[in-house]
């Protein structure tokens, strides 16, 4: 399995991000120390990327949020319980990462 986080430079995210997605797939039984970390740095990197959002939790190449919005080198919101957020909750995340590992 290949774990990605994309980010853009100063996200306020990053961060809190990456010990999410570290935290998420080590309860799905892999080991974090294999997630990478790429900050998207161009309008066209992003788009190359299918970057829709700072931060991006990818998996093999697949956006675990898919959205149907134009890439952008921009802050990216997640629908939770409690409204919209910078991070998806952490039972989101790892609902995301099942359903992709069952792919």
């Amino acid at each position: 399995m290949d774990f990605e986080l994309l980010t853009i430079q100063d996200c306020p995210h990053s961060s809190a991000a990456r010990e999410l997605f570290s935290r998420a797939v080590e309860l799905e039984g892999n080991n974090p120390a294999l997630i990478s970390v790429r900050e998207i740095v161009s309008d066209k990197e992003a788009e190359m990327a299918g970057f829709h959002g700072s931060p991006t939790f990818m998996v093999d190449g697949t956006d675990l949020y898919p959205s149907t919005a134009e890439p952008a080198m921009a802050c990216r919101v997640y629908r939770t319980a409690d409204g919209l957020r910078g991070l998806p909750s952490l039972e989101s995340l790892r609902r995301a990462i099942q359903a992709r590992l069952a792919a």
